[in-house]
């Protein structure tokens, strides 16, 4: 009984970690990208073609995409590994392991993105940015990884439990819960949004780019250099359906792509 219920046990436990990691990536993009705007993926990256404004919001869609897609594959562990709660303490050591894997990401961030690969920092553009990188892993990293050590401390103590676990199921919902909800909001157009951010794809040019948008009964507000990168406004009568239909590639007012481009400012 005991062999036949380890495999569910580890592959419990590895989803905790998994979502915990997936969370600190979704949290990492919600408040610095998005929120605070202190950095995008590739920041401190020189190659003249990422420094377009374009590039560096696609990759930090495509970070969020990484996300999501480890968080789904997290989800499926976690669900695959159901039967795994049936093992005393697994309730905590679940929850350790999430706590874990967020601390991780943190220590992955800035150990390898912002120190060794060097593609961004915490806050770009500050005098003295290893500040800000030690700061996060003493308010994230550190109280994150302590939280898992006493979670994982707790589910070995004597009496933790001695039968299935009552709140094993509780648990997953919260685990998928986090999930469900980070992906959402890093999903979410920012409040009160008076613009639509518009791309459309490279070679357009700003003559064709202004006229659909004064096809979709939208006004410029702001473009970049190319011209086809525009803050529009739709007012009442302008869909981001028109603008798709005139030509763009992505609209920060649909769902789908929101995350990153409707955060961005102009």
């Amino acid at each position: 009984m005991e062999a036949s219920a380890a495999g569910p046990s580890r592959s419990l436990v590895r989803a905790g970690f998994v979502l915990g990691f997936a969370f600190g990536g979704f949290f990492d993009g919600i408040l610095l990208h998005q929120v605070l705007q202190w950095h995008h993926l590739l920041s401190l990256v020189e190659a003249e073609a990422v420094r377009d404004l374009r590039v560096q919001i696609l990759a930090d869609g495509l970070f969020h995409v990484l996300m999501y897609a480890i968080a789904a594959i997290g989800l499926w562990m976690l669900w695959r590994g159901r039967r795994g709660f049936d093992t005393p303490g697994h309730d905590m050591r679940v929850l350790a392991a999430a706590a874990l894997g967020f601390s991780v990401w943190q220590f992955v961030d800035v150990v390898l993105f912002h120190w060794i690969l060097q593609i961004h920092r915490i806050r770009v553009g500050v005098p003295n940015p290893l500040a800000y990188d030690i700061g996060w892993l003493v308010v994230f990293g550190l109280p994150s990884l302590a939280l898992a050590w006493w979670l994982a401390r707790r589910a070995g103590t004597p009496g933790a439990g001695s039968g299935p676990s009552r709140r094993g199921p509780a648990v997953a919902a919260l685990l998928a819960g986090f999930m469900v909800l980070s992906g959402a909001i890093a999903a979410m157009p920012p409040p009160a949004t008076a613009t639509a951010i518009v791309l459309f794809r490279s070679g357009t040019g700003a003559p064709a780019a202004f006229a659909a948008v004064a096809a979709a009964d939208g006004r410029v507000v702001w473009s970049d250099a190319s011209g086809e990168m525009l803050a529009v406004d739709l007012g009442t009568s302008g869909t981001a359906f028109a603008l798709y239909r005139a030509g763009a590639l992505l609209v920060s007012t649909t769902t789908p792509v929101a995350g990153c481009l409707a955060w961005s400012r102009v």
